[in-house]
């Protein structure tokens, strides 16, 4: 009795440790059942049904549980209201994912599904999948018993191989592919069977998912990429510039929809997004898009960025006074559109531009389609540093010379960092180059700012600079503390041939078939013209920085979204774009632009809409690591720089460019 209580005890410690026990032993009574059931059916009705009946009888009870497994009431777009818009990590769709209150809980079994009209009962898939693995086992348990008996009996063994054969059919309908794609099934749940990530894999290009309790697996972070706009406006094609006007009876159809549900027509590609206010009418057209994109968004794991960008008039002055300006007055709002997904180093952004100027956003966007229908964008760090040159006049050309040579001094320099990094807890000198002229030094300090701009780090570790070397110098005045060679908000060969800020390098590889049906132009069209317009005609104006085709005009409207100083403009916009034909015939375009000057902290970027813009591209505030999230903003600028150079260039070689601009930016005169 002591020993039988004993092993009772320990056996229900046991199956309490591990409930696979219990789910095997579960699994044996429910697999002797089954054959107990399979041998009453054999007996009582096997040898008396007709095969038709009997195929009758399966078509209706799958059809049966078909319709209740898809037609099953659950959460679709239409209910999302006005609680946010949550992703799982386990949607299947990048582009679909699912749409649920933003309280409900991430592990919701019943939410991981895209949303579009009545939905998938999945919970009761996951029971009929522990069901029938509980069946099949059972069986096999049951025929293992007695198997020379069950062999030898062939009216026994034809039930048994017709049954596993039903069972095998299942598992292969489920899971086959799970077993041939063994990385998903390697990082996928014991929960899901390696479901979730193959959904993933089928549906998004390049795509991986992180695996809960990553911390604890030492994963490390994996990048999400979503497809190509299909439906992204292609303003230069002279084909799409007249779009058919809607309708009264279709507007009255969309009018009698939610707002969700417009916007879920928009996820799946129904409608197009650029069309909504066709559709619907231009306020109600925001409310709708932005939904879309806070959906979009949030399968990136942005959250729900847009919420802090103003769609109705609104500013907190608090927040200008003190900051921003003085003696204000109002504010100037500007429409600020966003393109994308550009695939841009092997995972998905949208940048948000604020412009005035119509057909930029529908340009760009044709460009971000074509990259990403391409390589992608590969884009590299050259250098990183802000840059101040105060001007230092000494008695005598000969003094100037001597104060030159001492900063070249290595041991020196290291003085001088000591004493600029004593005044900042982020900022670290990287240079000092002096220059003479006559009696006046130039010193151009060069600093690592992290992920603010600069200008004032740099500014503050300057003067100390100033002041040591008064010290070593006594004869030394600081005529300015910004001489020009810095050089900020002036077009400058310094900056184009030295860099500032940062210099970045982008490069993509557009297939000749993306050239011919989505830029609508050649391969040989697009380089010849980028030859002529961009680098000849370039240099025969004389132009510093300027080999492109209108790189400012992307680069000011990101910088007016990201809360970055538009005077700079000038030298960010620096950049050279360059073309080639490659062996293959497709097209390979660069942009190579060496100062490019953005922070994620400090001036405006710390007013609500520009910080949700920033969140938008997933670089607000500070990074993980100092400099992380300003660099990725530097990557931004230049990616959607060449997706402009490219669409631009596409048009100019295809000779459509008038015609785009009478589409998209001409409004048509109101009749009274």
């Amino acid at each position: 009795m002591v020993i039988s209580a004993a092993a009772n005890n320990t056996s229900g410690s046991v199956a309490s440790a591990f409930p696979q026990l219990t789910f095997a032993a579960s699994a044996v009574t429910a697999g002797a059942a089954f054959a107990t059931f399979l041998s009453t059916l054999r007996e009582d009705y096997w040898d008396n049904i007709s095969s038709t009946h009997f195929y009758g009888v399966i078509f209706i009870l799958s059809f049966a549980f078909s319709w209740l497994l898809l037609h099953g009431g659950g959460l679709g777009m239409g209910e999302v209201g006005n609680a946010g818009v949550h992703v799982d990590a386990s949607s299947c769709s990048p582009l679909k994912p699912s749409l649920k209150p933003a309280s409900a809980s991430p592990t919701d079994v019943k939410g991981d599904y895209p949303a579009d009209g009545p939905q998938p009962k999945w919970h009761i898939l996951m029971a009929l999948n522990y069901f029938i693995t509980a069946l099949f086992v059972g069986t096999l348990v049951v025929f293992s018993t007695d198997a020379r008996a069950n062999l030898n009996d062939p009216s026994t063994m034809a039930s048994l191989i017709f049954v596993w054969c039903m069972f095998l059919i299942y598992f292969f309908g489920f899971f086959g592919i799970s077993f041939v794609d063994k990385e998903s099934l390697a990082r996928s749940r014991p929960s899901d069977f390696g479901l979730v990530d193959l959904c993933n894999d089928n549906n998004m290009k390049h795509i991986s998912m992180n695996v809960r309790d990553s911390d604890s697996l030492k994963v490390p972070p994996m990048k999400i990429v979503h497809a190509p706009a299909t439906l992204a406006p292609v303003c230069c094609d002279p084909s799409t510039l007249m779009f058919p006007k809607a309708s009264n009876s279709t507007k009255d159809g969309y009018d009698q929809m939610s707002d969700q549900e417009v916007a879920a027509l928009v996820v799946n590609n129904k409608i197009k997004d650029h069309q909504l206010e066709k559709l619907t009418d231009p306020d109600r057209a925001v409310d709708i898009r932005r939904i879309v994109y806070n959906h979009k968004l949030s399968s990136l794991g942005l959250g729900n960025p847009l919420q802090n960008l103003p769609s109705s008039p609104s500013l907190d002055y608090h927040r200008v006074f003190g900051a921003n300006c003085e003696t204000v007055v109002g504010y100037i709002p500007l429409p600020v559109g966003i393109v994308g997904p550009l695939t841009l180093n092997d995972e998905t952004v949208y940048i948000p531009m604020a412009t005035t100027e119509g057909c930029l956003v529908a340009s760009t966007n044709r460009g971000c389609k074509a990259i990403s229908m391409g390589s992608g964008a590969t884009s590299c760090i050259l250098r990183d540093g802000i840059t101040r040159a105060p001007c230092l006049r000494m008695k005598s050309a000969k003094a100037a010379a001597e104060l030159k040579l001492w900063c070249e001094e290595r041991v020196n320099f290291a003085k001088l960092k000591q004493t600029f990094e004593s005044t900042t807890s982020f900022g670290k000198l990287l240079e000092a180059n002096p220059t003479v002229a006559g009696r006046n030094v130039y010193l151009r300090l060069k600093c690592f700012s992290g992920d603010a701009m600069g200008m004032n780090m740099v500014s503050k570790g300057s003067l100390a600079v100033v002041d040591y070397l008064r010290s070593v110098f006594p004869e030394m005045e600081l005529l300015a503390l910004s001489g020009n060679m810095c050089t900020d908000k002036k077009a400058a060969a310094i900056n184009w041939i030295e860099g500032r800020g940062k210099s970045v390098v982008v490069e993509s590889t557009i297939p000749k078939d993306v050239v011919r049906n989505t830029l609508k132009t050649t391969v040989k069209a697009i380089v010849d013209t980028n030859i002529q317009k961009n680098l000849i005609g370039s240099a025969m104006a004389g132009a510093i920085g300027g080999f492109n085709a209108h790189a400012s005009n992307i680069v000011t409207a990101i910088f007016l979204a990201t809360g970055q100083d538009p005077a700079q403009n000038v030298e960010s916009s620096n950049c050279i774009t360059l073309m080639e034909e490659t062996d293959k015939g497709d097209l390979w375009i660069s942009c190579t632009m060496p100062s490019i000057e953005v922070g994620t902290v400090g001036g405006g970027t710390g007013l609500p809409a520009q910080a949700a813009c920033l969140q938008v591209i997933g670089c607000k505030g500070g990074g993980k690591t100092p400099g992380s999230n300003s660099q990725q903003l530097a990557h931004v600028v230049a990616s959607a720089t060449m997706a402009g150079e490219l669409s631009l260039l596409a048009a100019l070689a295809a000779n459509t460019l008038v015609q785009a601009h009478m589409q998209h930016n001409r409004k048509p005169t109101l009749k009274k």
